[in-house]
């Protein structure tokens, strides 16, 4: 006779995450130097960007990851808005061309926070993490306008942090 095991979702060890917001008009590569030089981290630039599913098809967002395994964090910096541009498969005739149409269409890792223009999601086994500081830190940055923690329960697109 089979034995069956259920679990239930309650039981499952999350691993617990923090996010900061950053409001900033830095590129990428440059924000992540200037957090590797605040923080006791190494932002690399991953090789393969975050993959999501939008309601226009597929998308990605340029990535930045470091694994501190002595303390167990691993740290993410993650761009929140990217730009899609497709193409529809109708003919255009104008007066000018016959061509098909395109669009640009902006989307967002979390589009709750379409103003956030960087993410940095640090995850611990630890739960005592000092993110005021980081907050701090991350401030003392030239070109940052604004940097704060967000609430996870205010989240509506949780499962974009997913990766």
């Amino acid at each position: 006779m089979a034995s069956t095991i259920k679990t239930f979702l309650e039981e499952i060890n999350e691993v617990d995450y923090h996010l900061i917001a950053i409001h900033t008009t830095l590129e990428d590569y440059r924000l992540a130097y200037f957090i590797n030089q605040q923080l006791p981290v190494n932002l690399k630039k991953c090789t393969k960007d975050l993959h999501v599913k939008v309601k226009q098809g597929e998308t990605h967002f340029a990535r930045f990851h470091y694994e501190d395994e002595d303390n167990l964090i691993f740290w993410d910096l993650i761009e929140n808005k990217n730009v899609v541009e497709s193409k529809k498969n109708e003919l255009v005739r104008d007066l000018f061309s016959n061509s098909k149409a395109s669009f640009s269409l902006a989307t967002y890792l979390l589009p709750e926070y379409k103003k956030v223009n960087f993410f940095l999601k640090i995850e611990s086994e630890k739960k005592a993490l000092e993110i005021s500081e980081f907050v701090s830190k991350i401030n003392t940055i030239d070109k940052i306008a604004m940097v704060y923690s967000v609430d996870k329960n205010d989240i509506k697109s949780k499962d974009n942090l997913i990766f």
